[in-house]
C-alpha cells in the first residue's frame, strides 16, 4: 500500500467543507484534536506545510484509532521524512496494535536512507518479535545494504523464527553471494526440517533469478 498515493486519491467532496477553517499552523494543530475524524484527517494532510510539527504528528499517530487518519498522518510524515520522524516511528514497531504496526512498517519502507543508520541496532534488539518486525521493514526497503544486513542475521541470530524471517526476505532481495551463508544455516539449528525447507526454497528462488547472480 502506498500511503502517499492513497492520500492523493481519497478526497470526498463533502469533506472539503472542513478545510474552510483556518489552515495556519496553530489552527491545524488544534484540529488534530477535533472529535471528527475527517477534520483530523484533513489537518494531518495539510500539516505537511509545517515540517516542524513532526513531533506532534508522531504523538498523534501513537494515539489515533481511525485508519484514514492514521494513513493521513503517515502520508505527511513520509513527506517530511526527517530524523525526528524516523526516531519516533521506529518505537511504534513495539506496538500491540498490529494494524498500526503494519502501517508503520510500510511507512518506514519508504524512508530507506533515513532508516538505514538504525537498522543494525534494530536487528540486534533483545526482543525477537521486534527483530522480526525490523526484518519486515527490509522486505521492501530498497536499500543496497539490505542483503548484507540480512546475511548478518542468518549468520549470528540464535532465534529460529528470526532467521526464518530473514531467509524469506533474502529469497526476494538476495543474490548468489548470500547462498554460502544460507547453506550453513540449518546446521546451527540441528538441521531442523523447517529451517532446511526455508533455506532450500530461498536458494532455489535466488538461483532462479538470473539478474541477481
Amino acid at each position: 500500500m502506498s500511503l502517499i498515493k492513497k492520500s492523493q486519491d481519497i478526497s470526498p467532496p463533502v469533506l472539503e467543507e472542513n478545510r474552510r477553517t483556518p489552515r495556519d499552523r496553530a489552527g491545524l494543530l488544534s484540529q488534530l484534536e477535533n472529535d471528527a475524524p475527517d477534520i483530523r484527517r484533513w489537518a494531518a494532510l495539510d500539516l505537511v506545510e509545517f515540517p516542524d510539527t513532526a513531533e506532534v504528528l508522531c504523538a498523534q499517530l501513537a494515539q489515533e484509532t481511525q485508519t484514514p487518519v492514521r494513513e493521513a498522518l503517515l502520508t505527511t510524515l513520509i513527506k517530511i521524512g526527517n530524523p525526528i520522524v524516523v526516531n519516533r516511528l521506529i518505537p511504534l514497531l513495539r506496538s500491540e496494535d498490529a494494524a498500526l504496526r503494519n502501517l508503520v512498517i510500510e511507512a518506514l519502507q519508504q524512508l530507506p536512507e533515513a532508516v538505514a543508520p538504525h537498522m543494525k541496532e534494530m536487528l540486534r534488539d533483545p526482543d525477537a518479535d521486534y527483530r522480526i518486525f525490523s526484518i519486515n521493514v527490509l522486505d521492501n526497503l530498497k536499500h543496497p545494504q539490505a542483503p548484507a544486513w540480512l546475511q548478518e542475521v542468518v549468520e549470528k541470530d540464535d532465534n529460529i523464527n528470526v532467521c526464518a524471517a530473514a531467509v524469506e526476505v533474502l529469497a526476494e532481495v538476495g543474490s548468489a553471494e548470500v547462498i554460502p551463508a544460507l547453506s550453513t544455516l540449518p546446521e546451527r539449528f540441528d538441521n531442523d526440517p523447517f529451517m532446511e525447507f526455508c533455506v532450500q526454497t530461498a536458494i532455489r528462488r535466488i538461483q532462479g533469478n538470473g539478474n541477481r547472480i
